[in-house]
């Protein structure tokens, strides 16, 4: 299609029904391949070469201590966990924190605090960089 009668069917100038359409046919017919996006087919691939890279990182929100298997599964799969315990109470918030502490010692690996009351899990093979210097900071940034 030229690129006139491409501007024209946009405008609604001409018909272009007998045009070859812009997307797979396969796609387009049956519910399955809809049902397998999401919305964008980009997210799609990402979470799947993710995956197959084993680069993912999850992050929990528990509501109370009965999430905290969820934690479990995940850290056990080998996938490294952010919890984020804000929302909780401070007596199941503890518990977690706990569970987590047992699951990382059981599995050699390692829980560090991130900020007030959110956790990385971290499995044996991941290793934490921390952005702090063990030097004295030089330059513009050393003020005092």
């Amino acid at each position: 299609m030229g690129s006139v009668r491409k501007a024209s069917a946009w405008l609604g100038l001409v018909d272009d029904s007998d045009e070859e359409r812009y997307y797979d046919d396969e796609y387009a017919e049956g519910s399955e391949a809809r049902e397998s996006w999401v919305t964008n087919p980009r997210v799609r691939v990402a979470e799947e070469s993710a995956e197959e890279e084993g680069t993912r990182i999850a992050t929990v929100t528990p509501e109370s201590f009965r999430d905290a298997r969820g934690i479990g599964e995940l850290f056990r799969d080998g996938i490294p966990v952010i919890v984020n315990l804000t929302g909780m109470e401070p007596g199941d918030a503890k518990r977690v924190v706990d569970f987590a502490a047992g699951l990382t010692f059981g599995l050699r690996g390692s829980i560090d605090r991130v900020a007030n009351r959110v956790f990385l899990l971290t499995p044996p093979d991941y290793q934490v960089l921390s952005g702090e210097s063990g030097g004295r900071r030089t330059g513009f940034f050393n003020q005092s």
